[in-house]
């Protein structure tokens, strides 16, 4: 996708999204870590039946999300479907 087409389709992710060295960048924080980790598991289903995976760290209840396809060297549609699952779960945060 080119820049312009990654800056039109964040438009309808959450506010919290940014561009962060050519990835989908969010940091999330959770009450506790049992939050951050229920959290984690809900995108891993989703993102295994979707064969495609995050990069991602948590520490606590804290949550940090970088989205890329590798195979494509940039932000894909996969990316952006996999940000909107993630804006789903998190949309009482």
């Amino acid at each position: 996708m080119s820049t312009g087409d990654v800056a039109a389709a964040m438009s309808n992710l959450h506010a919290d999204w940014d561009l962060v060295s050519g990835k989908l960048h969010r940091e999330l924080k959770f009450a506790n870590f049992i939050d951050a980790f229920a959290f984690m598991t809900s995108v891993a289903i989703y993102a295994e039946k979707a064969d495609h995976h995050p990069e991602w760290s948590n520490v606590y209840n804290r949550v940090v999300i970088d989205l890329v396809t590798h195979d494509a060297d940039g932000i894909t549609e996969l990316d952006l479907d996999l940000a909107t699952k993630i804006d789903q779960l998190t949309k009482d945060l």
